[in-house]
């Protein structure tokens, strides 16, 4: 079993805060990674209402609008060992899929009955580039973050798993730390995860000082500037 840097409630902590927040302090903490790393074309997603999702990347891709051309008991393994991946592991997950077809979603692989396989192993959620389905039955509290809605899973499986995936501009590989909301995902690194708390008290802080002043009736640019520079001012 791999080693993190991170405890499960290193992630469970990550939760409280929404994904544009872990990107704003991720520019403190790892600011070679400003321009990549996270998603940045539009997911619908399955619950706007949903608190954030944090854990490690199940990666997979699929392809729904052929057979596989597979036998159908090659097909059932496939399947069977993407949930044996999904389980591996004693701390939360997140499927990270990438839809191959020439028209990503064509088949959707998400619906009543993956979301409830997916959350009973441990999983919290998907970020993925092709389709669900059943939006009134989805297992409570999964997340999914994903290209379309599509009525029906066509010829939805398994091509491979367990090697780097691109959803929506975000690359991803096995194990990575995803977070997720109805924002987007993004990839923290190890490293970078027990240091984000302390990042974000920072640039609350810095904000705070601009959004106070903004917020004052007699407001104006001269008080910008010196909110902007008191906000410098905070480390």
């Amino acid at each position: 079993m791999a080693e993190h840097p991170f405890l499960r409630a290193d992630l469970d902590l990550l939760r409280q805060w929404d994904t544009p927040t872990i990107c704003n302090a991720l520019e403190l903490v790892a600011p070679a990674r400003r321009a990549r790393g996270f998603s940045f074309r539009p997911f619908l997603v399955a619950d706007p209402g949903l608190p954030p999702i944090c854990g490690l990347a199940r990666t997979g891709r699929i392809r729904a609008a052929q057979p596989s051309g597979r036998l159908a008991e090659d097909d059932r393994a496939a399947r069977i060992g993407w949930y044996e991946y999904v389980a591996l592991g004693d701390l939360p997950t997140i499927a990270v899929i990438e839809d191959l077809d020439p028209h990503p979603g064509f088949g959707a692989f998400w619906g009543e009955v993956n979301t409830a396989i997916h959350k009973a192993l441990g999983c919290q959620g998907c970020v993925t580039s092709g389709s669900f389905r059943d939006l009134d039955m989805l297992a409570p509290g999964f997340q999914i973050l994903g290209g379309a809605v599509c009525p029906s899973h066509a010829y939805a499986h398994i091509v491979d798993f367990g090697r780097e995936v691109e959803v929506h501009g975000m690359p991803c590989i096995h194990d990575d730390v995803v977070h997720a909301d109805r924002h987007g995902a993004v990839v923290i690194p190890a490293q970078a995860v027990r240091a984000l708390p302390a990042a974000i008290d920072l640039c609350a802080r810095r904000e705070r000082v601009i959004l106070d002043m903004a917020r004052r009736d007699d407001f104006d640019v001269e008080l910008l500037k010196q909110a902007l520079a008191r906000s410098d001012e905070i480390h």
